[in-house]
């Protein structure tokens, strides 16, 4: 597979030259950048998918919700719903997509929105939530109609960006170069015994700019799963006595985690919205053990399963190291950009 996507590489060339193109004109003023008043912080990375976007997002969250009045602001991929929608108490999954929604279940002191045009998005968050004191936006490091003021970019350990080609002949949404953007570099899904050396090693690959951090993050998966009524340790799991399901970008760490045995599990793609053949297909396939899925896969099955059956593994982003000079980085990007906000309203009010 891998060397029938390098014959594409001409089409890489032809993919990354046009998005090189349109990164010169914002970078030059030729296409039109919109700016706000507060601190906005983008996450995001040059591949598709599986880099970690989703429990970095929430790390942010963790992060900052107790000190600033906090709004996520998604696209919202395979929503029903169209344009700007901010999350209500009747929201439902379909609404606004599953990892939206997935942060609008678990943080009940934040406002989550969706909208596949961020500008619009920012713009309708300060008219309905004028008290907003941080945004965060969710995968939006290639939607340069928008100036964030503070950006994020995620590489996976086993998957650098460096290591890899522009689409068709490879994963990466443009050329390498558009790292240059980013603020600081999240090594992503690194093994927990990363030793210094080696991450010395891959900051040097990385050939990162003077002024760009880079840091190192593992998954951390909880040692329960839950349907959130009821906790069984993983460590107490039989592998017969239930089956794996996922239907998100790489769920190879998933399913190694669980250590599930063989033809065990029942892989969809990434953001899979399940049919009622889906839901026979997990149904036959379990014969009435535990079926236990990704926290963003479970957003999308309750209530279609027997929740007696249906298990969610929680995972967090843990940092390998220097966790405190990233969470530096962020509190002082906002605790100043939130000053400064409040003193040109209070001059402009004068």
């Amino acid at each position: 597979m891998k060397r029938l996507r390098k014959i594409l590489f001409p089409f890489s060339l032809i993919y990354g030259g046009i998005a090189a193109i349109r990164n010169y004109m914002f970078d030059f003023g030729w296409k039109k950048q919109e700016t706000f008043d507060l601190p906005i912080i983008c996450v995001g990375n040059l591949s598709v998918g599986g880099t970690g976007k989703t429990p970095q997002i929430e790390y942010l969250v963790r992060l900052l919700s107790d000190k600033f009045k906090t709004v996520t602001l998604s696209r919202g991929y395979k929503r029903k719903s169209e344009g700007f929608y901010l999350a209500a108490d009747s929201t439902k999954m379909e609404d606004i997509g599953d990892e939206p929604f997935q942060y609008f279940s678990k943080f009940k002191n934040i406002h989550v929105a969706v909208d596949a045009k961020r500008v619009h998005g920012v713009q309708q968050i300060l008219k309905r939530l004028p008290e907003t004191e941080v945004i965060l936006l969710d995968d939006a490091f290639q939607h340069r109609h928008i100036k964030a003021g503070f950006y994020v970019l995620l590489t996976k350990y086993d998957e650098l960006y460096v290591d890899d080609l522009v689409l068709p002949a490879g994963n990466l949404r443009e050329f390498k170069s558009g790292a240059l953007r980013a603020d600081v570099i999240l090594v992503t899904k690194c093994p927990n015994d990363l030793s210094v050396e080696k991450q010395n090693r891959i900051i040097q690959k990385l050939n990162v700019k003077p002024n760009q951090d880079v840091y190192f993050t593992t998954i951390s998966y909880n040692e329960n799963v839950t349907n959130g009524l009821i906790n069984l340790k993983v460590s107490e799991l039989e592998n017969d006595s239930f089956i794996a399901v996922a239907g998100i970008a790489k769920p190879e760490y998933f399913y190694r985690h669980l250590k599930v045995v063989k033809n065990n599990f029942v892989t969809f793609p990434d953001h899979h919205h399940f049919s009622e053949k889906d839901i026979a297909l997990i149904l036959e396939k379990a014969q009435g053990s535990k079926i236990i899925t990704t926290e963003k896969d479970f957003m999308r099955l309750q209530g279609k399963l027997p929740d007696a059956q249906l298990f969610y593994l929680p995972i967090e982003t843990h940092f390998l190291n220097n966790a405190s000079s990233f969470d530096s980085k962020i509190l002082d990007y906002v605790g100043k950009s939130t000053r400064n906000r409040c003193v040109h309203s209070a001059e402009n009010s004068k």
